[in-house]
């Protein structure tokens, strides 16, 4: 197996949900995002609030297994931003409120981080920003921005991981929808990961589209083909 296949090293090589990363989801970490933005004290509350809801049982996927992953990916990869303390915070909640019997999850999170946000003191300018960075985690439109590229890279990162993780990861995701007939949830589900195939690029930015892109490709083409 080439490097490349294996997403080149860079997607962390967990699977099964055995992740331990009390660095990547720490106090210390969140802590240090904040202070990246100029906030001294950063809220413990909020931080436990957040772990709680990733933690939520009827998550398989949408948890902090994968929170944890993204923030690892976003190190890794490291790809220029502008803000990235900015891109970390959105990361921290682009899936703070998850609810696959609703359609708006990212709503809701981009208005309780602005709500953190404002209790923090951060302007109304940092403010707009961070909302927009979790609102373009709906994935229905092209990023704006350098730093809305670079997380939507990190969202996706998924996809072009080891067969093993992306096995796992689809998983996952049926099982967050099991609540759909499997009929219906096929034909979904296809039209989501063809709509990802389609593009003329999975990933916008060239660390990600390097590390990611031809590994995401085949794994989307081989569930494409199980859905048949």
């Amino acid at each position: 197996m080439t490097r490349q296949s294996e997403g080149s090293g860079l997607f962390p090589a967990w699977a099964h949900g055995d992740l331990d990363a009390p660095e990547a989801l720490g106090f210390t970490a969140w802590a240090r995002v904040w202070t990246g933005l100029g906030v001294r004290d950063a809220s413990q509350e909020t931080h436990e609030q957040l772990i709680r809801h990733y933690d939520e049982p009827h998550r398989a996927y949408h948890n902090r297994q994968h929170l944890a992953e993204c923030l690892q990916v976003r190190r890794l990869v490291n790809a220029a931003c502008q803000a990235p303390a900015e891109v970390d915070l959105a990361l921290w909640f682009h899936d703070a409120i998850y609810d696959p019997l609703r359609s708006d999850n990212e709503l809701r999170s981009a208005q309780w981080l602005d709500e953190v946000a404002r209790d923090s003191g951060l302007d109304d300018e940092t403010r707009r920003r961070l909302y927009d960075l979790v609102m373009v985690t709906r994935h229905d439109s092209a990023p704006a921005s350098v730093d809305e590229a670079v997380l939507v890279d990190t969202d996706l990162a998924i996809l072009g991981a080891s067969l093993e993780r992306f096995e796992e990861y689809d998983q996952q995701i049926r099982r967050e929808y099991l609540h759909v007939p499997m009929s219906i949830y096929r034909q979904k589900r296809r039209q989501i990961l063809e709509g990802f195939l389609a593009r003329g690029r999975i990933y916008t930015t060239a660390p990600y589209f390097d590390a990611f892109e031809q590994q995401a490709r085949a794994n989307l083409a081989r569930a494409i083909d199980r859905l048949d």
